[in-house]
């Protein structure tokens, strides 16, 4: 493993638990939607983690979005540094949740929970899902609505394909589902939010989140024919999990 220095340059709270920092410093050959480790030293030991980059590849900033485990070794750490703080960024992104391994499709589905937005951030500030696909939808589910971060970011995409469905599950949040992402697939509430047919023949979906909700889905969407994709057997359901 070859670790290279980085330098945070800000450190931005979304939330109590929720920050995103953004660091200068390595460059790194990576495609949009893969995760690379990020570490700091913690006594005579090297902690890592995996982090999604929220950034596009032909950024020379790297971003990343994390939310703080409390008991954990890192994630408290990485949630106080301050601009000037070095951490450690591993050499080696990696990651199968990218454009380059999804079949053709009408519409791409880019369903997430919590930190798993993350990304589907970088793939949407690239042109691959624009130039493939004629409907894009990017779904996104949280607890509270604090946690529907990037607004700012998501708000600037004016492609008129673009869709953008949130669900909000433990209090009332105007214009957001409410519930969890596999009941809403299985009833029809997330193709009525989002205006677009959620079907084997016109759909491929990526899903990146907590385990249960990639469980559900996958389950719910296998009731409507779709299967995992497998370069050696092509299917409609990507799914990444680091958790």
């Amino acid at each position: 493993m070859t670790w290279l220095e980085g330098t945070v340059i800000e450190n931005r709270h979304w939330s109590e638990a929720l920050f995103s920092l953004r660091v200068t410093g390595p460059r790194l050959s990576f495609q949009a939607g893969q995760f690379v480790r990020i570490a700091l030293d913690i006594g005579a030991e090297r902690i890592a983690r995996p982090f999604s980059f929220v950034n596009p590849p032909d950024d020379p900033v790297l971003e990343f979005y994390g939310i703080v485990v409390p008991e954990g070794p890192l994630s408290p750490r990485l949630e106080r540094l301050c601009a000037g703080d070095r951490l450690y960024v591993a050499s080696n992104p990696a990651g199968f949740l990218v454009l380059s391994e999804v079949p053709q499709a009408q519409t791409l589905w880019l369903v997430s929970t919590g930190t798993g937005i993350a990304p589907y951030l970088s793939i949407l500030r690239t042109e691959a899902p624009w130039q493939r696909f004629r409907n894009v939808v990017l779904v996104h589910a949280v607890r509270f609505s604090r946690e529907l971060v990037y607004q700012d970011l998501i708000g600037k995409i004016q492609n008129p394909g673009f869709k953008y469905v949130t669900f909000v599950s433990r209090e009332p949040h105007p214009g957001s589902l409410a519930g969890r992402i596999p009941a809403a697939m299985r009833d029809g509430r997330l193709e009525a939010a989002a205006g677009v047919a959620l079907s084997a023949a016109t759909s491929h979906v990526m899903l990146c989140g907590n385990p249960q909700m990639l469980k559900d889905a996958a389950a719910a969407l296998a009731q409507r024919g779709m299967r995992k994709h497998r370069r050696r057997a092509p299917g409609h359901i990507t799914v990444e999990s680091f958790w």
